[in-house]
């Protein structure tokens, strides 16, 4: 069925790895190894219902602060994704622009140079933009981009939203339309506050593995429903 309305720009919180994990008596690596073959298939779905921009919160700079066995996991498993070519051939594919947006200080210099080679690759891909944050704390966008536009404002330039905007560390994310959050919890957690000021919520109680086209189209049937204002 194809939606009359639909987010030009939606956003993904994938959250429910490890317990799906720990539910199907497997590694944390396997629940996330599933997690991000789930996302592609995810991202393909919502291409066959028109949405073109995702962003996907891939991990945390929260997250960082998780155990040292944990978080070395976690750039395991980022640095195989840059250099699975099964990955990189689908995203050739699909014509997939990958943006990263990460603070770079957070993240090992080798996984740095990985992730800006794997958007490289992608750089001329034009039917898809995924926006992937990884190291990436919406806190820490905003004192980003306030030190940057103070320093604007010392040398006189004008400051207004759009060019606060551009002083934001995710400044290639536009306005979110539509939030996707999986496994019950109904928080945004620091999610891209900027272009989320009037985003529409929806909260899924699957854990993200567990996710399927089924609950996408619910998703996106919920978000036709709803009458957007945008403050007036």
């Amino acid at each position: 069925m194809a939606f009359s309305s639909v987010p030009r720009s939606l956003a993904l919180i994938p959250d429910g790895n490890r317990r799906w994990a720990k539910a199907h008596r497997l590694s944390m690596m396997e629940g996330y190894d599933k997690g991000v073959k789930k996302f592609l298939d995810f991202s393909e779905w919502c291409k066959s219902y028109g949405v073109r921009n995702i962003t996907v919160w891939a991990l945390s700079s929260e997250n960082i602060r998780r155990s040292p066995g944990e978080v070395k996991a976690l750039f395991g498993i980022y640095r195989r994704v840059c250099k699975d070519r099964e990955i990189i051939e689908r995203l050739q594919r699909e014509g997939v622009r990958l943006n990263i947006i990460s603070n770079k200080k957070l993240l090992p210099q080798d996984l740095n140079r990985a992730l800006a080679d794997l958007a490289s690759k992608t750089r001329e891909n034009k039917e898809r933009v995924i926006n992937m944050l990884i190291g990436y704390g919406g806190k820490d966008d905003l004192i980003f981009a306030a030190k940057k536009a103070v320093g604007l404002a010392k040398k006189g330039v004008n400051l207004d939203a759009n060019r606060f905007t551009e002083c934001l560390l995710s400044n290639e994310v536009p306005d979110i339309d539509f939030i996707i959050r999986t496994s019950g919890e109904k928080r945004l957690s620091g999610f891209i506050p900027w272009q989320a000021a009037y985003s529409e919520l929806y909260f899924s109680s699957k854990l993200w593995p567990d996710f399927s086209r089924h609950d996408l189209y619910n998703a996106l049937s919920e978000y036709q429903s709803r009458e957007r204002r945008f403050g007036r």
